[in-house]
């Protein structure tokens, strides 16, 4: 504890030693048995020395020129770690950030991003998407799948993506349905684009996933065993090998895109953003001048009729949607493939459509950052612009989910599995039905109102890009 030379600048020594006393000079918080405080702000500390008298020594501590930090509260802190981290990027930035920046933040912050530790769908989850509703769901997405593969002319090898895959319930459902195709599934090398660890376990799990050693020793191997299929995750869709012809599936994956809005204001067009008032919580600003995303702006005005920027006063813009759209088209122009996006969307400009959902409930989008999830609706025309921008790739659609799944034949396969199940599968089996291809609530429900199955059928669209050499998908025909 000798500290000789602490506080040098600032210590005042007034001292009689004997020669068999030890001085120690020690600095401290607060009073005790053995000190007091004076009224000039020096603080006296006497010393005492169990084994002898105590020691002739007085100490004098000037102590006005020491910070003094404030005192520290062990008491936890009400703000997740996420909205502080939200609260410092908006002060080191000196401003507020672009409604884009603040959703890929509240989504995928690799600590506490919504998507990354925990398990989001299903009844137990926030919400339910179409391949938690039913098993017919994954297995028409089989048939078109098998149906492109086919005009592509059957290749031995194809890489089978999907973009954001969940719990891994559609490819699970898709490779059950067509695992007596052993030549279809025989070619396939499935990739997930995932990034969230927790939902990378489930998918392992719900793929029925087997891990072998490979031909290096320090190389592992993962195949599914529904129909064994080698499985590769990957953070991005870059990641995934080129070279193969290339079928990729983006179910409800569009709509969590980070995007941008803009609210038309007296000076022009002006980005909305996401600002800290006063005592400290989250508000939307519009910034006073233009911003790097007003070029994305600019381009989705051009795909725009006059008339229809007109009426609006709000607009939505996804630039990593626009992008994505021709990393896809481009990967199948040059490799061969095709890509399906379905998500629930509009044909044309979207408004205003930002949401956030928790608990199967819609919140305020900037309440308790991280614990709901963001989503908006898809501009399925910026999508349609994005891909006719590259040579060699065409698109088709959109058309209505209901359309889609009707068209691949899932009235067939309703009556199929009505035959044989009993009644509690059957009423399951209607309710999955209507709330994959129907129209607002289903009128033959009799349970509670609150659970009142609403159809999806044409709140949802679907769009498919294709090698521009190949035929016209199944059922765009």
């Amino acid at each position: 504890m000798l500290r000789k030379f602490l506080l040098q600048a600032s210590i005042r020594r007034n001292f009689t030693a004997s020669s068999s006393s030890f001085v120690f000079l020690r600095q401290c918080s607060s009073s005790s048995s053995s000190s007091s405080q004076i009224p000039n702000g020096h603080f006296v500390e006497h010393l005492e020395n169990s084994a002898e008298s105590p020691p002739s020594a007085t100490i004098s501590i000037d102590r006005t020129a020491l910070y003094n930090p404030p005192e520290h509260s062990h008491e936890p802190s009400a703000e997740s770690e996420l909205v502080k981290n939200l609260k410092n990027i908006i002060k080191f930035r000196g401003g507020p950030i672009t409604v884009a920046e603040y959703m890929e933040e509240v989504l995928t912050n690799p600590k506490a991003g919504y998507y990354i530790n925990r398990d989001v769908f299903g009844a137990d989850g926030d919400f339910i998407t179409s391949p938690e509703v039913s098993q017919m769901f994954g297995e028409m997405i089989g048939v078109w799948a098998m149906c492109l593969w086919e005009q592509m002319g059957k290749p031995n090898k194809v890489n089978l993506v999907e973009l954001g895959p969940g719990r891994g319930t559609l490819l699970a459902d898709l490779l059950h349905g067509a695992s007596k195709f052993k030549n279809f599934t025989d070619s396939l090398h499935i990739h997930m684009i995932e990034c969230s660890p927790a939902l990378q376990k489930l998918q392992y799990e719900n793929l029925k996933c087997a891990t072998e050693d490979g031909a290096d020793e320090n190389e592992k191997r993962i195949n599914s065993t529904i129909a064994e299929s080698p499985v590769s995750w990957h953070a991005m869709l870059e990641q995934v090998p080129t070279g193969l012809p290339t079928i990729i599936i983006a179910h409800e994956f569009f709509d969590a895109l980070p995007l941008h809005q803009f609210q038309k204001a007296s000076r022009g067009w002006c980005e909305k953003m996401v600002d800290i008032t006063e005592n400290s919580s989250f508000r939307f600003v519009l910034s006073p001048q233009p911003t790097p995303a007003t070029l994305y702006l600019m381009k989705r005005f051009k795909w725009a009729e006059t008339e229809e920027i007109a009426r609006l006063s709000h607009i939505e813009v996804c630039p990593k949607a626009i992008d994505l759209t021709q990393e896809i088209s481009k990967r199948i122009a040059i490799d061969g493939g095709g890509a399906l996006i379905i998500d629930y969307g509009v044909n044309g400009i979207v408004s205003n459509s930002l949401q956030a959902i928790r608990k199967h409930k819609f919140v305020d989008i900037l309440d308790n950052p991280g614990s709901a999830d963001l989503s908006a609706y898809v501009d399925f025309a910026a999508i349609r612009h994005s891909a006719e921008e590259v040579p060699g790739a065409s698109v088709h659609g959109p058309m209505t989910q209901s359309q889609f799944l009707g068209s691949l034949g899932i009235n067939f396969r309703v009556e199929a599995l009505l035959d044989n199940c009993t009644e509690e599968q059957a009423e399951s089996l209607r309710t999955g039905y209507w709330r994959l291809v129907g129209e607002g609530e289903a009128p033959f429900w009799e349970g509670p109102d609150d659970q009142t199955p609403i159809g999806m059928g044409t709140r949802y669209l679907a769009m498919a890009i294709v090698n521009q050499k190949q035929c016209v998908p199944a059922p765009f025909q």
